[in-house]
Parts: C-alpha cells; sequence; structure tokens
C-alpha cells in the first residue's frame, strides 16, 4: 500500500511538472548523463568502474548453466539491421516432432534464470530459451522512445527469430515482461502460436486512477519521486560502478535462496549483476513502455480481444507474490468462448520458475501435453 501511495503521488507530481515542462529536461539530462557516465567520462577514469564485460556475462552465465545436463546448443541468431538474439536449443530426437517450448524472460532476466528448468522441460519436447532483443547477450540496440515502436521492435525481433530457426508454430511462454510480449505477438501473428502461457505477465491491467488527496505522502518522497521518475530502472547498477555486485547480493539475497539447490555461492547474483550492467538498451525500452505507476503504457487488457478465440491460454501465479492477478478474472469474462486456465503455485513469488521448480516444471508439462 505504501509503494503505491508512493508511485501515485511521484505520477501527480510528475504530470505537473510536465505541464510545465520540466519532466523533459529532467529525462533529457538524465539521458546524457546515464549514457556519459556509463559510456564516457567514468570509464575512460577509471576502467573498472563498472566490472563488467561481455566476456564476464558469458562466463556468469556458464556458470548459471553448467549443473544443466541435457545435450543442447548455444548460437547467436542474426535478425535485421545486424543485431542477434542469443538462443538456448534443446531437442532429443525422441521428442523433435512435437510442438517446441520457447521461454521468453522478463526485465532484466535471461536464459540462465531457466536453470533449473531446462532439463526437465526439455524431456518431452523441444525447448527453445532466448535472450530477448535488448537483454542478455543478445543484441543491445537503440529502442524507439515510442511506446508502440518500441513494442513492435520487440514483438518483431521474435518473428524474425522465428523464421530464421524455422519454427512452424509454438508453445509461447513469457515470464513477466516477456508475457506481454508474447501476447502481442500471438496478436499479430497467431498462425504460430498453439498455447500461450502467461507467468506473473506484466503489463496488463490499466493504469490507476487515484486521488493525490486519498494518498497523503511526505513533501520529500513526492520530491525524489518527481526526481527519479525520469531515471532508467537499474541506472543506480551501474553508477555505483565497483560497488554494484555488492549491491546485488545485498539488496536481493533472495535470488540466492531460489538457486540454492544448485549453488552454494554467489553465482545467481553475479550473473544478475552482469546482465543489468551492460548497454542499458531493452532496458530504456522497458522504461519508454512504462507508467510513472508500473503500469504499461498500452495495457494489454485493452487489447485482449484482438487475440484470437482459438488460441488457448494459461496464466500461472505465485501464491506468494505481489503481482495484482486481477487481471486473470478480466481475461477470462474477455474470452468466454476460449479456454482460459488459471494456475496458482503453492509457495512461489514472482519468479514461480525458481522459487518451486519442480511444481512449475510438472504444471507446465501437462500445460503442454494438451498440446501433443
Amino acid at each position: 500500500m505504501a509503494e503505491r501511495a508512493v508511485t501515485a503521488s511521484a505520477g501527480v507530481v510528475q504530470r505537473t511538472m510536465s505541464a510545465v515542462g520540466a519532466d523533459r529536461l529532467l529525462s533529457s539530462v538524465w539521458g546524457y548523463a546515464d549514457s556519459t557516465l556509463r559510456w564516457c567520462w567514468i570509464p575512460r577514469l577509471l576502467p573498472s568502474w563498472c566490472p563488467t564485460s561481455e566476456d564476464q556475462l558469458q562466463t556468469a552465465e556458464d556458470m548459471m548453466l553448467s549443473c544443466v545436463t541435457s545435450t543442447n546448443s548455444k548460437q547467436y541468431v542474426p535478425i535485421s539491421e545486424g543485431s542477434r538474439l542469443w538462443t538456448l536449443t534443446f531437442s532429443r530426437d525422441c521428442v523433435k516432432d512435437r510442438t517446441p517450448l520457447v521461454l521468453l524472460h522478463g526485465f532484466g532476466g535471461g536464459v540462465g534464470l531457466w536453470a533449473q528448468n531446462l532439463d526437465s522441460l526439455s524431456q518431452q519436447r523441444p525447448v527453445w530459451a532466448v535472450d530477448l532483443l535488448g537483454f542478455g547477450r543478445s543484441s543491445r540496440p537503440r529502442f524507439s522512445t515510442d511506446a508502440r515502436e518500441a513494442e513492435e521492435q520487440f514483438v518483431e525481433s521474435i518473428e524474425q527469430w522465428r523464421a530464421k530457426v524455422g519454427l512452424e508454430s509454438m508453445i509461447l511462454l513469457g515470464h513477466n515482461l516477456g508475457g506481454y510480449l508474447a501476447v502481442s505477438y500471438s496478436i499479430k501473428y497467431p498462425g504460430r502460436v498453439k498455447h500461450i502461457v502467461l507467468v506473473e505477465p506484466w503489463g496488463f491491467p490499466e493504469r490507476p486512477d487515484t486521488a493525490e488527496a486519498d494518498r497523503p505522502v511526505p513533501v520529500w518522497i513526492k520530491a525524489l519521486g518527481a526526481m527519479f521518475s525520469p531515471f532508467n530502472p537499474l541506472a543506480s547498477l551501474r553508477l555505483v560502478g565497483p560497488l554494484g555486485p555488492t549491491l546485488v547480493q545485498t539488496l536481493r539475497p533472495d535470488f540466492k535462496k531460489k538457486f540454492s539447490s544448485m549453488f552454494s555461492d554467489n553465482t545467481v547474483s553475479e550473473y544478475i549483476y552482469h546482465l543489468n550492467v551492460q548497454t542499458p538498451s531493452g532496458e530504456t525500452a522497458f522504461k519508454n513502455m512504462t507508467t510513472p505507476e508500473g503500469c504499461a503504457v498500452r495495457p494489454m487488457l485493452q487489447r485482449m480481444e484482438q487475440l484470437p478465440p482459438q488460441i488457448p491460454l494459461t496464466i500461472m501465479y505465485g501464491s506468494r507474490s505481489s503481482i495484482d492477478s486481477n487481471p486473470c478474472s478480466s481475461i477470462r469474462d474477455m474470452r468466454p468462448h476460449s479456454h482460459v486456465e488459471i494456475t496458482t503455485i503453492r509457495g512461489a513469488g514472482h519468479y514461480v520458475f525458481a522459487d518451486q521448480p519442480e511444481d512449475f516444471n510438472h504444471t507446465l508439462l501437462k500445460v503442454c501435453s494438451k498440446v501433443d
């Protein structure tokens, strides 16, 4: 509740600033500062300011996937404008004729976060895990600052990737931002999707309409909300430089716990760090697709009627997650003649697949078995 109050009040302040043009000034200043601090004078004066590189990200990913025993291949799949999507492929001969499962991670994620799921899922069908454009080890191009166009860039990159690897159809699973993009893709290319699985999806509910008077918040919080709203979500991780790895370990100790059956060291936090201090490409696109309250500029609920009714939909939530699951009921009401299944994984938070991997894998395999 407190978080909602802060974001709502920050939104009011930002709208006031927008009226006088101050938000554009702050946004321009921050955009310059973020890119300058990350790529200009800090690296030149202090080469190790952000102790990361593409090689270190690769090493961190290799460590994350070191416990995966199934045979797999890794490749960069070229798409338009010189960009490439980093891809893991699991395809055993005995299941190669089944509909493949394609995994799209969420904001700030990468293929390594599926480490506890890949072995189990690939036993029954081909599995493809992809680093979204602008994230992970995929290319990090400039995205449009327009929310619609940025979303379109994501969707087209997925379609170009599909065509390049030769998949005729797929079961498309998306977590968080990946869920939003999975539905957006399926609306535009419905013939390529046999089933959609949304795991704790972001971007479905509409922007909340709350009055500042109903949420009294101290002036200093309002000021901070307005000041930081132009910032990229993970800018602080880059700005703290060499303290970044420690910051991840301190603020997100839960990640270590989620993968405790695989690692006893800081493998996971190292991977999270290196994923998110590279060029803020997809991160910037996500910011431009997001309102100050954290909702989507273009809420997916407003477009669900465009999704063909013949495409089945499964939505998975964690029982301990703080993500609003109310859109599930709205989706079901909007699709009375479609298959809409809502599943809750007990004991899981937002990262359902990592919190309760065995239950998640079992539930997902059961869903996929209905396809073929």
